[in-house]
């Protein structure tokens, strides 16, 4: 459940135009969303996550400026490892820029046109939200440790497999010496 000082609602335009920079750290715990799919270790607090946003107004010739949010967090995440089942820390930031236009349709105009992210401007966002959408979106599909730090388990009924078992030979090698054997040389 949100509590009212959870929120850290920004007047876009306002911050924009100031030029304002914001920047901190939330506990990893008041981010409930990205807190409730983390599996840390037992007595294990979730670490910070630190962030900084800042405005940019992009004055255009002949036209209305643009108007940019540069968002930037990272945080180490607590995720299971789809291959050993084991809890490891995962290292996610993000660096976003945000691009606000007037209005749904403009919005979705220039998403089709631009790599960057496009936003209908509204009079207030939740930048707290904003972070941990991102982060959220962060997330690895299949989290999995580049090397598990154990052996994986035997699945029951199969042996593990023995280590003296000679490395089978490529079979492609084979087949160029067959090759070269046929063709004289």
């Amino acid at each position: 459940m949100k509590r009212p000082h959870d929120a850290l609602r920004l007047d876009v335009s306002a911050f924009i135009a100031d030029a304002a920079t914001l920047d901190g750290q939330w506990p990893g715990a008041d981010l409930t969303r990205l807190a409730e799919l983390q599996t840390p270790p037992q007595d294990t607090a979730l670490p910070p996550v630190a962030w900084r946003a800042w405005g940019v107004r992009v004055p255009v010739t002949g036209g209305e400026a643009e108007l940019w949010l540069h968002l930037q967090a990272s945080a180490p995440v607590w995720l299971t490892c789809q291959r050993c089942l084991q809890p490891f820390t995962v290292p996610l930031a993000i660096d976003r820029r945000l691009r606000f236009v007037r209005g749904e349709a403009a919005a979705e105009a220039l998403d089709a046109e631009i790599e960057d992210d496009v936003l209908a401007l509204s009079k207030a966002l939740d930048l707290r939200e904003l972070v941990e959408d991102e982060l959220l979106l962060d997330l690895p599909i299949v989290p999995r440790h580049d090397v598990c730090p154990q052996p994986l388990p035997v699945p029951l009924g199969e042996a593990p497999a023995p280590d003296d078992v000679p490395e089978r030979e490529n079979p492609f090698a084979a087949l160029q010496r067959l090759k070269s054997s046929t063709s004289g040389g």
